[in-house]
């Protein structure tokens, strides 16, 4: 029986190296052979592994739109009775993407209208979901804050934690800790911030 380690498979390379280039230079930017290079494979080989680019960008957006509601789902089912605490772990989350992920953040922003329209729906849909179940835990920590009001807080600091790829490069910021914590102290406070009305 084979188990799997934590070496990400050519897949996994091929769709971090592509995320990479295309929210450098665009997606009509990069062509296949780039993308086949900064794996070690000619970019025909690529062809082993996806249909073609757009196949690479829908993976991509549609795979982190994925991942972001199953970790909060997740995270939902690990937090039990503390809304408070739920919605830290939310933005840790959060924040973990948004610092982790930042081509995933650019791409989106640039190249989300180059999907197909099936595929753009399906990040849309699941984008509402996430949404609403950050909706949800926000009105349990400030209950007389209306629905409208949450969903505009909820957005406001998305805004706030998807603004990582305009951060200076990472040698330049205060380290990963000290930055991950100046985020979540500013996205609690715009909570706090939009609980008071």
């Amino acid at each position: 029986m084979t188990t799997r380690t934590d070496a990400p498979t050519r897949r996994e390379q091929i769709l971090k190296e592509a995320a990479r280039l295309f929210a450098e230079r665009g997606f009509h930017g990069v062509g296949v052979d780039e993308i086949g290079a900064a794996v070690g494979i000619s970019g025909p080989g690529l062809y082993r592994h996806f249909a073609g680019k757009d196949a690479m960008l829908a993976e991509l957006l549609v795979g982190i739109s994925g991942r972001l509601l199953t970790g909060g789902k997740r995270r939902v089912a690990e937090v039990d009775g503390d809304p408070g605490a739920l919605l830290d772990s939310l933005v840790e989350g959060h924040i973990d993407f948004a610092l982790d992920d930042r081509p995933l953040i650019t791409l989106h922003d640039r190249e989300l209208d180059r999907l197909r329209d099936s595929d753009r729906k399906l990040v849309r849909q699941l984008q509402r979901q996430y949404v609403e179940l950050w909706v949800q835990v926000v009105r349990q920590v400030y209950p007389a804050l209306a629905e409208p009001a949450a969903r505009a807080a909820v957005h406001s600091v998305f805004g706030l934690l998807n603004s990582t790829p305009h951060l200076p490069r990472p040698g330049a910021l205060p380290g990963r800790a000290a930055t991950a914590a100046l985020l979540h102290r500013m996205a609690r406070g715009a909570f706090a911030a939009a609980g008071q009305e």
